[in-house]
């Protein structure tokens, strides 16, 4: 039997609540053995509802703790590449939330390192692994629409009461996340469409801050092409008047709909007919892509999410926002 990969969080705030880290204690060859959180109280209690043996408010001591193999970075985006830098020089597998880092360049910086020291680096765009975009991809190599023509993609929804009342949320804090909620949600299409039709060659757009609501941008809309030539658009607004979430894969004989972020069916459709799917998530959202990587450390089988594939999303978003 092949021994567990110990894992230690850095930052187990709420995204690590339910949808990641019990996937790192359920997963057979994982372990969770470490956490850390800058308030020391609160690092204690997530240990102690989570039953985490160990838990620190200082991030060096968890990295270079010798019972630590592997190191999960679940802090906001501005810290992932510092700390990213410090497991690399440690010598450890590491995963690190979506998105990567704020920049293409971070990014590159990050995966360059990771490369050269042979380090496995994982990055938890995990909609890559859920089995209900696997059907879709599925679905697209089966051809049932036909050759693909175009994507597209409508983001939008009301202003939040963060948003309203000013209330501080790095989410929307130029500083950290340039495009607001666009760095955070958009990213995870994004990723996904690369996975599904392939590498983007050019992509470009338009990005404001419309409502002035908070330092940064609020409403973007983008063109793009992938290599195979398959084009793309995608309008994300964060101060419609209500929420929507629709992607339309259109080929040659049909086209494929579905949402993101919710779990509405996805719908097939072509000139005879139109087919609901419905595949449930999983209670733990990162579950498969936590599994995936038990598969790929243990058993060799590529991850569909690593620092290469996050690198290349990174490089779309800022060719969006025209940063690069």
């Amino acid at each position: 039997m092949k021994q567990s990969i110990k894992w230690g969080i850095i930052g187990c705030g709420n995204v690590t609540e339910v949808k990641s880290g019990p996937a790192y204690q359920i997963t057979d060859g994982f372990e969770l053995v470490a956490v850390m959180r800058r308030n020391f109280d609160l690092a204690k209690d997530y240990a102690k509802r989570h039953n985490v043996p160990r838990y620190y408010n200082d991030a060096d001591a968890l990295i270079n703790d010798p019972e630590v193999d592997a190191v999960y970075i679940a802090t906001p985006p501005d810290t992932h590449h510092y700390y990213a830098i410090k497991v690399a020089e440690a010598n450890k597998i590491c995963c690190i939330e979506k998105p990567m880092a704020p920049s293409y360049a971070e990014c590159l910086e990050i995966q360059t390192i990771f490369e050269k020291r042979e380090l496995p680096l994982f990055v938890a765009y995990y909609r890559r692994s859920l089995p209900r975009f696997k059907k879709v991809k599925e679905l697209l190599e089966e051809k049932v629409i036909g050759s693909v023509r175009h994507i597209s993609w409508s983001l939008s929804r009301t202003p939040s009461e963060l948003d309203i009342s000013k209330t501080y949320n790095w989410r929307t804090d130029a500083k950290i996340a340039p495009a607001g909620y666009f760095d955070d949600l958009a990213s995870h299409g994004l990723d996904l469409f690369v996975d599904l039709l392939g590498d983007v060659k050019e992509a470009k757009g338009i990005s404001s801050n419309q409502q002035q609501l908070y330092s940064a941008k609020d409403i973007i809309s983008a063109s793009w092409e992938h290599e195979n030539g398959v084009l793309g658009t995608g309008m994300w607004s964060f101060g419609t008047y209500k929420r929507e979430d629709k992607v339309r894969i259109v080929g040659s004989d049909g086209e494929l709909s579905f949402s993101v972020f919710g779990e509405e069916p996805i719908e097939v459709i072509t000139s005879n007919e139109v087919e609901q799917v419905f595949i449930e998530n999983p209670k733990h959202i990162q579950q498969y892509h936590v599994e995936n990587m038990v598969k790929h450390l243990q058993s060799g089988i590529e991850h569909p999410s690593t620092g290469k594939t996050a690198t290349h999303t990174a490089w779309i978003m800022d060719s969006i926002l025209n940063k690069l």
